[in-house]
């Protein structure tokens, strides 16, 4: 089989009007970047305002290996196999982000013959988007320190900023760094450190915001530091939120693209969902419902994290009904919960006892999905070395369930391969959902994080560190008890602890630090382990991606 950028390099793309054209989108409610890409005009969503909308279907995923488990080419098949059966879909989905590209797991765009095109396009720097969240991040820290080098007339305390730098890229060596170094001209010596862009509140604030002026109020809001006398100072008192919603004009804007086989696609904003809430941007997701019968998006890693927080932040902001969930489950992630291998060489081997001990995962995001009333079918995301064994065990466990489940082979068959799983969609869209958000508002931040660890997780309890409780105080004094909690774990495990496989139980959660997202409008609760700013692999992808003569590139997957 070609590789997947040969396939993408292979496929002739239609001219992104014509993409436009199938959804009902004017040439003057485009803005074109070159050929094959586009972004969404404000004008367009002005005349969609009062269409009804159509299916919203979340596709998420059992507990991960490394390598990921397909959930953006099951996304990507299953919009294709959509149009086959005749039905009008758009998938929406995030952008990619350079540091996985560049790093472990590759590109963003799917696999195989399910993939949105251009595929290098959308993997390196598509229309700058994230450039323009980057830019306008590190202006709202530049500003804070420059204040603060001019007199500081706020009080700024240096020890107290709450803000980093980002970049687009995974380099462990920013995560702690010293500025202002070299003499008074070169600023105010000080601690800082980077974050890499897709974790920052600008990053989750875009994808939240309903509009440019909702944009601004957002941004106003960001928390970035604290006086000597411990009050908070905001973007709002350095004056930051018009010069960085500027840089944002163009980024706020859905970009809209295409798969392998034409099928409609927008893709915008690109939150990590381990760090970050990981859903795609709110404006996507409501223009997609306004201009096709149905749309497909995800969220990222596991349902632990990925679905917990679309339903739980982007759904409640945007006041999202979900029609169904699809489940993506692999043999091998199953088998890696059960205690095998993710050595390519070993977890290829049928190996059903694995399969057995691991299968309860499954089960897990099964009941996880269940809990808010939508709806869920299994995919199965068939790899070729997975044996008939292994399938038939895997959908047995689904008929235990009784969960609906259908075998996806999109990867190696487009949109043919996802015809079965498009159809059992089709029908349960057709049945009612009774979505509910899993706690309420007005319940205590302890009380949010208890229950997504102990509904969602399978934790018995949650302990608090000496910083993560003077950061809850802190929390509810800034008006946090009012928000949402994106609690920020391991995408390995149900647990903390990414070692915990399967499906633990009554396991103990640690909350280590607390911070308010007061633009973003939720506060960050930091588990386990979680860098804001990850590393490269010692065999980075990097390493295998070239650029010839001509400018094609290769090695990009």
């Amino acid at each position: 089989m070609l590789s997947d950028i040969e396939i993408a390099q292979n496929t002739q793309m239609k001219p992104v009007i014509e993409i436009a054209e199938l959804l009902g989108i004017l040439p003057d409610e485009l803005e074109l970047y070159g050929k094959y890409k586009a972004k969404l005009a404000q004008s367009l969503y002005s005349r969609m305002e009062g269409k009804p909308d159509g299916h919203l279907v979340l596709v998420t995923a059992v507990n991960p290996t490394p390598a990921g488990e397909g959930k953006t080419t099951t996304t990507v098949g299953l919009g294709q196999a959509m149009q086959k059966i005749g039905k009008k879909a758009v998938i929406a989905l995030r952008e990619p982000s350079l540091g996985p590209v560049f790093g472990m797991k590759g590109g963003a765009a799917g696999g195989g013959y399910a993939q949105v095109l251009p595929m290098e396009d959308i993997n390196l720097h598509f229309t700058g988007d994230m450039h323009a969240v980057t830019a306008a991040n590190n202006l709202l820290c530049a500003l804070l320190d420059n204040h603060i080098h001019q007199g500081n007339t706020l009080g700024i305390d240096p020890r107290s900023i709450f803000v980093k730098r980002c970049v687009d890229m995974n380099d462990r060596s920013l995560r702690n760094i010293l500025i202002g170094l070299g003499g008074k001209i070169n600023g105010v010596p000080r601690e800082d450190g980077f974050m890499i862009t897709v974790a920052s509140e600008v990053m989750a604030i875009l994808c939240l915001a309903s509009d440019i002026q909702d944009l601004k109020e957002r941004l106003s809001r960001i928390i970035v530091a604290r006086t000597f006398d411990g009050r908070i100072v905001t973007a709002k008192e350095l004056k930051a939120e018009g010069a960085m919603a500027a840089l944002l004009k163009d980024a706020i804007n859905p970009n809209l693209v295409q798969t392998l086989e034409g099928t409609p696609a927008l893709m915008h904003g690109g939150p990590f969902a381990n760090i970050a809430h990981g859903c795609n941007s709110v404006r996507a997701t409501k223009i997609a419902l306004k201009l096709a019968d149905y749309c497909i998006t995800e969220a990222g890693f596991g349902s632990d994290l990925g679905a917990e927080k679309f339903f739980n932040i982007k759904c409640r902001y945007a006041e999202l009904k979900p029609s169904a969930a699809v489940l993506v489950a692999t043999v091998r992630a199953l088998k890696y919960n059960g205690g095998a291998s993710c050595a390519k060489s070993e977890i290829s081997n049928e190996d059903i006892e694995a399969l057995k001990s691991g299968i309860e995962n499954l089960g897990a995001h099964i009941d996880n999905i269940r809990q808010f009333g939508v709806p869920v079918i299994v995919a199965i995301n068939r790899f070729y070395t997975d044996t008939d064994a292994e399938l038939r065990f895997i959908e047995e466990y689904c008929k235990e369930k009784k969960a609906d489940f259908a075998l996806s082979e999109v990867f190696a068959k487009g949109g043919d391969g996802g015809v079965h799983l498009a159809r059992k969609l089709v029908s349960i869209c057709e049945k009612s959902s009774s979505f509910v958000n899993l706690y309420d508002m007005s319940a205590s931040i302890k009380n949010k994080i208890e229950t997504v660890a102990k509904k969602v997780y399978g934790a018995g309890s949650v302990v608090y560190t000496n910083k993560a409780q003077k950061a809850l105080r802190e929390a509810v004094e800034l008006g946090g008890d009012k928000m949402p909690v994106c609690i920020a774990k391991t995408q390995y495990s149900l647990s903390d602890d990414p070692k915990l496989l399967g499906r633990p139980e009554n396991f103990e959660i640690t909350v280590k630090d607390i911070k308010v997202a007061a633009g973003a409008g939720f506060n960050i609760v930091f588990t386990g382990d979680i860098m804001t700013m990850p590393g490269l692999p010692k065999i980075p992808s990097a390493e295998k991606i070239e650029i010839d003569e001509s400018g094609k590139i290769s090695g990009l997957f």
